[in-house]
């Protein structure tokens, strides 16, 4: 077999999360292949921090540090990704389940003539053969995926993969790479616009609805809530379904891996597609009218009420004591 590549994702030149996540699994995966960890990242300025990667596990570092990757450009990303792809020959490629590696892995994918897997929530050798995991069928199995092309490519979800413990004294070599210009003239990055991003998967505290709230106005009262509380607003796949909230804040195998602090949720009966997506919170609280929904099962607080009767009284009590600066 061979390496694995591992594809760095940063924003304003501070490393994703996700990244070390996938540098993580992608040292277990190198034992089982007899190779080595690759990482690749690309933008202006990334030379400054390239030896983070090598802190988290990667043994060598491609790096493309150019004006002209100012902005992620996705046609440029590709065409580079690959060209390194194809000179290292390399056998398996890790992306993270995250905006951008959702637009750049089909890309590379479409390019090398190879397959790709979406969403991964684990991979694994078996046997020498690369199986990839993740939900199909809206969530209500399992698959386990074998690709018969080369490179294997994946994109994994965020917070699904457990990072190495960061060290400083660890060794690895950074390789400065030129950067090749696309010939595309289909896409200029004119610059960027800050937009308000949901980033669920990065929040301490979070307040899920499901179900049981019976109006779509009453969202207001679960974001009044999230917001006395610090926390966000998440929801269960039947509302985002309905299209009362988007898809960025569904906690569930076919939405968002979560891992707070504190997760809240009101109305949601807690099926094994959303159980999935948030059974590794530090604390539950759930609230529900019926006291055998299976939620409970997973919670650490149960409270059998209706949830227009526990949210309201939440929040005046949150209100007397200031919110989240309480």
């Amino acid at each position: 077999m061979g390496d694995v590549l591992v594809v760095a994702e940063h924003e304003e030149n501070r490393i994703h999360p996700i990244t070390f996540e996938l540098l993580g699994k992608a040292n277990e995966l190198s034992k089982k292949l007899n190779g080595k960890v690759r990482a690749v990242i690309l933008g202006r300025g990334v030379r400054d921090i390239a030896n983070e990667l090598v802190y988290y596990g990667a043994d060598t570092v491609h790096v493309y540090d150019n004006e002209s990757l100012r902005f992620f450009n996705v046609l440029l990303y590709k065409e580079n990704i690959v060209s390194l792809i194809k000179k290292f020959s390399l056998d398996l490629v890790l992306i993270g389940a995250t905006n951008k590696g959702r637009s750049l892995a089909p890309r590379i994918a479409a390019s090398l003539k190879t397959g790709l897997t979406a969403d991964c929530i684990d991979i694994f050798v078996e046997k020498g053969k690369i199986i990839q995991v993740r939900p199909a069928f809206t969530g209500n199995i399992i698959a386990h995926i074998y690709t018969k092309t080369r490179p294997v490519l994946t994109t994994i979800r965020y917070r699904v993969m457990k990072p190495l413990k960061k060290d400083e004294k660890r060794k690895g070599e950074i390789i400065v790479e030129d950067l090749k210009f696309s010939n595309s003239k289909g896409l200029k990055v004119l610059g960027k616009i800050r937009d308000k991003e949901v980033r669920i998967s990065d929040a301490d505290i979070i307040v899920s609805f499901g179900r049981g709230v019976k109006r779509r106005d009453d969202i207001k009262m679960i974001k009044e809530l999230a917001d006395l509380l610090g926390g966000v607003v998440g929801a269960s796949r039947p509302v985002v379904d309905e299209g009362w909230i988007s898809k960025d804040h569904q906690i569930g195998f076919s939405g968002n891996t979560v891992r707070p602090r504190l997760y809240m949720a009101f109305g949601i009966s807690g099926s094994p597609q959303h159980l999935a997506g948030m059974k590794d919170s530090e604390i539950v609280i759930a609230v529900n009218i019926d006291s055998s929904a299976p939620i409970f099962r997973y919670s650490d607080y149960c409270i059998v009420a209706d949830l227009y009767h526990v949210i309201p009284n939440l929040i005046r009590r949150l209100k007397k004591i200031g919110g989240s600066n309480g």
